[in-house]
């Protein structure tokens, strides 16, 4: 039994990393950037496109400007601004004493996630952070997934993938695997509902429960209530 955890807005809280390298990518472009808590949406969708919203540009290039300045800051300072949500190591440490094998399957590039991952001390946890490639590449979550499930040879009806955000539940959806939304992150209930979340967990101490009766019943249906 397999579970692919998302990280930001799952595992952990990314707000002022994210938001913080964001404005600084703006303000070196000479641009205004909006409140932190304007920028909030900003948390789970592949960060070049953000930056082509933000920009209210459609040049490609200048996207990429502003993505390589993001990196400036984060690769050295805003990857750690960011903290682990409350009951997660205690989840994380119960579903692996139940035998579950977990993964990180993350739209952030790896050589970020894993830094990330390891700096909280929640490698212990998992058998392999999967992320996306600095050149973009799997930073859709449909192409992540399809390429952990090929890569590890995973059994997409023994597999599942637990995100805060549509990007995750239509990767799931699009890869024939049961997708968990989590409400503590940055989607809305409606948002995961409408992408395909076949169950919801409101607090990390619910998690559990929810992953243990789904494979129990073999069900993953659209279960407004699951977990509440």
């Amino acid at each position: 039994m397999n579970l692919l955890f998302d990280l930001d807005g799952t595992l952990t809280d990314p707000f002022l990393g994210i938001t913080s390298c964001i404005t600084y990518a703006l303000n070196e472009l000479g641009r205004t950037a909006p409140s932190p808590e304007n920028l909030r949406w900003c948390i789970g969708p592949p960060l070049q496109k953000i930056f082509a919203e933000l920009l209210g540009s459609s040049d490609d290039q200048l996207a990429k400007i502003a993505l390589a300045k993001y990196r400036e800051r984060f690769g050295s300072i805003g990857l750690f601004e960011n903290e682990v949500y409350p009951g997660i190591v205690e989840t994380l440490t119960t579903l692996k004493d139940f035998g579950y094998t977990l993964y990180v399957a993350t739209a952030k590039p790896t050589v970020y996630a894993e830094r990330i991952v390891i700096h909280f001390g929640l490698n212990k946890f998992f058998n392999r952070v999967y992320g996306s490639e600095l050149d973009g590449k799997h930073s859709d979550k449909t192409s992540l997934i399809s390429h952990i499930l090929k890569q590890e040879v995973l059994d997409p009806t023994r597999t599942m993938m637990i995100g805060d955000r549509e990007q995750d539940m239509l990767g799931a959806q699009n890869n024939k695997i049961c997708g968990i939304g989590v409400l503590w992150g940055y989607g809305t209930k409606e948002e995961l509902y409408r992408s395909g979340a076949g169950a919801f967990v409101q607090y990390p101490t619910n998690m559990v429960e929810v992953i243990n009766d789904l494979f129990r019943t073999g069900q993953c249906n659209r279960v407004s209530d699951a977990a509440q």
